[in-house]
């Protein structure tokens, strides 16, 4: 049997290139504040956790000393590298591992990001602890992912187009799940954004090479779901939705 890390590889090596060109990924408010968040930090040693593409990683290694790009994917980071030296980041590394086990020191680092990834994780309490190890007291935590609404209908729905589409997603947490386990790792957090993402349903199935028979049965649910479902995610004629994302800075709080 094929595990979680695998499935991951499976999913997102083949579709490396796709990531670092895909507008959605790319751009962003999201990353305008990731850099402003980052400005006057020249001393700061950075840690990207599932860094994909590394759209956030080349936001960020401008402002500081140091960002370590890691990633499950080794062709992931093999994109990261050379797009890395293409735009003269030479402050910036890449390392391949899982977020539930971190192969770093204890307060290796002064700040740790991660980017539209935390979705995959198999156990995000588990990575929790591994930042909080690798953080200095008082350390920063940027997260920014794809989020699920409060209600459970609206949730479900969420959940079951996410996997049909990719069966590498573990979940879209809710922001009360997300504060709650931070909380319990030791973080205080500081400040909590949301805003809508707009997906057009060619492109967001395209990246996932999502077979045409699973392809059908996702649209034929965004399209056929409760016209409260609809409406909250804008789902549109052809499947296209608008699910939800958020970001929380947090900080770790010495013990």
């Amino acid at each position: 049997m094929v595990s979680h890390d695998a499935q991951v590889n499976q999913q997102f090596g083949p579709t490396a290139a796709a990531y670092l060109s895909s507008p959605v990924h790319a751009q962003g408010e999201d990353l305008q504040r990731a850099r402003e968040l980052f400005e006057g930090s020249p001393t700061a040693r950075v840690l990207d956790l599932g860094c994909g593409a590394g759209h956030l990683s080349f936001a960020i290694a401008p402002q500081v000393q140091s960002v370590t790009a890691y990633d499950l994917s080794p062709q992931m980071l093999a994109v990261v590298a050379h797009a890395a030296e293409e735009r003269g980041l030479k402050n910036l590394s890449t390392r391949q591992g899982v977020a539930e086990s971190l192969p770093f020191a204890d307060a290796s680092f002064d700040a740790a990001c991660t980017r539209f990834s935390a979705h995959h994780w198999s156990d995000v309490p588990r990575a929790l602890a591994e930042v909080r190890r690798v953080l200095v007291p008082g350390g920063r935590l940027l997260v920014i992912d794809m989020c699920a609404p409060e209600s459970p209908l609206l949730d479900t729905h969420l959940q079951t187009v996410e996997l049909l589409r990719d069966v590498s997603h573990v979940r879209d947490f809710k922001p009360s799940e997300w504060r709650r386990m931070l909380l319990g790792a030791g973080f205080d957090v500081r400040a909590e954004r949301h805003w809508k993402l707009r997906m057009e349903f060619d492109s967001w199935t395209a990246r996932m090479r999502t077979p045409a028979d699973r392809k059908e049965v996702i649209r034929g649910l965004l399209l056929g779901a409760p016209a409260e479902v609809r409406s909250y995610y804008a789902v549109e004629p052809d499947a296209s939705f608008t699910p939800d994302t958020m970001s929380l800075e947090a900080i770790l709080v010495p013990a």
